[in-house]
């Protein structure tokens, strides 16, 4: 989710197009006992050898090491929303997780599912946030229509699979769903062979993507003569993540690379001030109308700068001293490396881009202040509703603790459960006084995300 509480300082839709239909069967009387239990032996050593074979399975019984770039568009209004396919690319290895390959760590506002077409099997998983899901929160998608473009990455099929996309809405029920066959010999399935690979340097190498998790940081509004700059920008950005726990004793679970893509002009865009910029990614702040709103639409222009260079995370750099940003659950954190806050800020926005966790803020008048209802429980694992908290940080609570929990400034970083969050001051809560997650001024994240991040890094680098 955006970033806008904490650029202050303070302390979709339509109905689902799918549905799952369960067998029903009638029971029977069965007179044969005997024969029965030995089926029910039968049964029960072929569950076991199924079971068996299914946890045997490996990334290398069905898929080939290369990636899969797949391009949607999502569209629509409020009331009625649809996903399509854009076009299918290779790229040249695989850099995302080989185990735990059928689950996700959070649930997301969209879940993507590649099945191996001849059994069904689900060998995939994957969830996500999108800057569509948000827009559908705003007054102008009551009744305006628009399109937006998403890309994921998934491992190469060795033979047909199916995938599947599905959206949900504010109460975590699908809203649109979209399947659609992948034939890996494809002849329309783009293999980039000439594509230019821009400038870049390794900011942490510990390992090879097989074993890390591989995170890029990208150039925004520099110019080619703004190389060094950028790179500077970039190890500031490195440091300041490294800084914070888990990132710093999990360090050597990631790699890091800074990739100076190249933009015709200096800066970015600022729309309320009437100024436009060339740049490579066409960023630009008043996103939505709110001013500090850093986002870009061109989705697939980020994914093209990075054909021959293995990720899974990306951070975007914006070449501008103005204060703003944006982070979306496995799509993008970007934001401004030249304003004093940027080194907690970039921090915060990796923290909605790769850990999924939500924002602790509120204040009056938020943009998304009414698009969270508190009779769900929040998907994030730092937010709670208490519609279900023992999913959350129940466990986390010291004996005694009140719920809700008085907060106590002397004691930012203590675990309780603190009203006011998601960007409402009533009926959400946060686990912290304070944390990363809520303002600027908080010098670490919480107990709460430190544990929910470290889940993150273990579930895409340690086998089951």
């Amino acid at each position: 989710m955006a970033d806008l509480g904490i650029i202050h300082e303070t302390q979709a839709c339509g109905p689902a197009l799918f549905s799952i239909i369960m067998p029903t069967f009638a029971p029977r009387r069965n007179i044969h006992e005997p024969l029965l239990m030995n089926q029910k032996i039968l049964t029960a050593l072929l569950l076991t050898t199924s079971l068996a074979t299914a946890q045997a399975q490996t990334f290398d019984s069905y898929f080939v090491d290369k990636t899969l770039r797949v391009d949607y568009i999502f569209s629509g209004n409020r009331s009625c929303l649809s996903v399509s396919l854009w076009g299918m690319t290779q790229l040249p290895t695989w850099a995302g997780r080989r185990h735990h390959l059928d689950e996700t760590p959070l649930k997301g506002w969209g879940d993507l599912c590649m099945r191996d077409h001849a059994s069904g099997q689900v060998i995939y998983r994957t969830s996500f946030s999108s800057l569509f899901q948000e827009w559908l929160q705003t007054d102008e998608a009551v009744q305006t229509g628009r399109s937006f473009e998403n890309t994921f990455l998934l491992p190469y099929p060795k033979a047909e699979a199916d995938v599947s996309l599905t959206l949900y809405d504010e109460r975590g029920q699908a809203a649109a769903h979209f399947t659609h066959a992948v034939r890996p010999d494809d002849i329309l399935i783009r293999r980039p062979r000439h594509a230019d690979t821009p400038a870049h340097v390794d900011l942490l190498r510990s390992g090879s993507p097989a074993e890390c998790i591989d995170v890029v940081v990208l150039a925004e509004g520099y110019t080619a003569g703004e190389r060094e700059l950028f790179y500077a920008d970039a190890r500031r950005a490195c440091q300041s993540l490294l800084a914070h726990e888990p990132f710093g004793r999990l360090r050597h679970k990631f790699n890091i690379v800074a990739v100076a893509c190249e933009s015709k002009e200096s800066g970015v865009s600022i729309p309320r001030a009437d100024v436009w910029k060339e740049t490579v990614f066409s960023s630009h702040f008043d996103t939505f109308y709110s001013e500090r709103y850093l986002t870009t639409s061109h989705v697939r222009a980020i994914h093209d700068q990075l054909v021959n260079i293995p990720y899974e995370h990306i951070i975007i750099l914006a070449n501008t001293d103005t204060y703003g940003g944006g982070g979306i659950y496995n799509a993008y954190t970007l934001t401004t490396a030249h304003h004093d806050k940027f080194e907690p800020v970039v921090v915060h926005e990796f923290g909605h881009s790769f850990g999924g966790l939500g924002d602790e803020y509120f204040y009056e008048n938020d943009l998304f202040a009414d698009s969270h209802p508190h009779d769900v429980e929040p998907w994030e694992p730092n937010v709670t509703t208490l519609v279900d908290f023992g999913s959350k940080w129940e466990d986390m609570l010291p004996e005694g603790t009140p719920v809700p929990t008085v907060p106590d400034p002397a004691e930012p970083y203590r675990t309780g459960v603190y009203e006011g969050a998601h960007y409402t001051a009533k009926g959400a809560y946060r686990p912290a006084y304070d944390c990363r997650m809520r303002s600027n001024a908080a010098t670490q994240f919480c107990p709460v995300c430190q544990r929910a991040l470290a889940r993150i890094i273990h579930f895409y680098t340690e086998r089951p």
